[in-house]
């Protein structure tokens, strides 16, 4: 159960129908804000509604492509016309990318990533921006990053380029909207037991989730909800100074 009190509030979480996204929407539905969860995966975020709503919480879903600004101008039109504003957007959604050295990765491939990992962070953010500078009290907006966007990473060029494109924006539009009371950060996880690692075949095969345990030094791969309690934090007063920061939870990882 989460340990923050949002009620009253509204948060729109990308990425939403599994994984860490999933986790985000339902700790800060638990923390009584209203969410609308948005992702391409239509069942996954019905489910991740009906999860919140089975628990007495309150939320929306909305297929949201975010390599589409109509469609993340939606997702954010969603949040006002449901719930009346938007306090908190966290652009969580993304692709794991390719597995091959930087000279080998298709054109078609490296578009595809920098795309839904980089663009599609900052076209929802420019939506919510617009939403939250004429906002009274501005907004909070947290986006996904990842170690990889602190390090190299091989056979990852795409995707480490990504976050650390992510966090370059991060910091930069924190700088820029500060002044109309809206925070921006970034959160940097590990190696996360979520979809993306069992897809990538990182989580199921015995010889490769130990060397990637290995690297984090309490021997295992983080959860979706030490992520999720995370992204809470900097939405949260308790977080009211930090603005413009790249939030490493990755046990270690980085520490090396």
């Amino acid at each position: 159960m989460s340990s923050f009190d949002f009620s009253g509030r509204v948060a729109a979480v990308t990425g939403g129908a599994s994984g860490i996204g999933r986790e985000v929407a339902v700790e800060f539905a638990e923390s009584g804000a209203s969410v609308v969860v948005a992702d391409v995966d239509d069942e996954g975020g019905q489910d991740t509604v009906e999860q919140i709503e089975s628990d007495g919480g309150e939320a929306v879903y909305v297929n949201t492509d975010v390599t589409s600004m109509d469609d993340v101008e939606a997702m954010v039109e969603t949040a006002v016309d449901e719930f009346g504003r938007l306090d908190y957007a966290v652009n969580n959604a993304g692709i794991s990318g390719g597995e091959e050295p930087a000279g080998d990765v298709p054109e078609e491939g490296w578009e595809q990533t920098i795309d839904i990992n980089l663009n599609g962070v900052w076209r929802s953010l420019k939506a919510e921006l617009e939403v939250m500078t004429e906002q009274d009290d501005g907004g909070i907006i947290v986006n996904m990053a990842s170690i990889l966007g602190k390090v190299g990473f091989e056979n990852s060029s795409a995707y480490v380029s990504a976050k650390h494109g992510v966090l370059g924006l991060t910091k930069t539009a924190a700088w820029e909207y500060a002044g109309d009371g809206i925070r921006v950060n970034a959160v940097c996880p590990g190696f996360i037991e979520t979809q993306m690692l069992e897809e990538a075949g990182i989580s199921t095969n015995e010889n490769v989730r130990e060397w990637i345990e290995g690297m984090h030094s309490q021997d295992r791969l983080g959860k979706p909800e030490e992520i999720a309690d995370a992204v809470l934090w900097l939405c949260s007063d308790g977080a009211s100074f930090t603005n413009g920061e790249a939030l490493t939870v990755d046990s270690g990882f980085t520490a090396r």
